[in-house]
């Protein structure tokens, strides 16, 4: 769950099956290897199902399983969070970087 592709892929399949093609332009920046890794890391979890039609080409659907729903709730909450907790989170980030530079350049080489 905590992989960055993971959330962006249930967020985006809350909105009803999609397929791989349309999964691809939604999650700009994502490799064809990341996203059918992640796809299929899902579908193994149980949280995303896949429905293959046969057609000339032939259509894959990808879509949030009741399990795969049950967590969009969570996802959401965590996103709350980060959103309102994000300048804290930055602010802590910078004062553990200005000390590790700091001790650094008062260690001795």
């Amino acid at each position: 769950m905590s992989d960055k592709w993971v959330s962006l892929l249930l967020t985006a399949l809350a909105d009803g099956p999609q397929r791989y093609s349309s999964l691809s332009r939604t999650l700009a920046g994502v490799s064809q290897k990341m996203l059918t890794q992640t796809l299929r890391t899902l579908e193994r979890d149980g949280l995303v199902s896949r429905s293959v039609t046969p057609s000339v080409p032939v259509r894959v659907d990808y879509a949030l399983t009741p399990l795969g729903v049950s967590l969009l709730p969570v996802m959401r909450a965590i996103k709350d969070w980060a959103e309102t907790h994000i300048e804290r989170v930055a602010v802590a980030r910078d004062t553990y970087d200005n000390r590790s530079t700091s001790a650094a350049a008062r260690t001795p080489s």
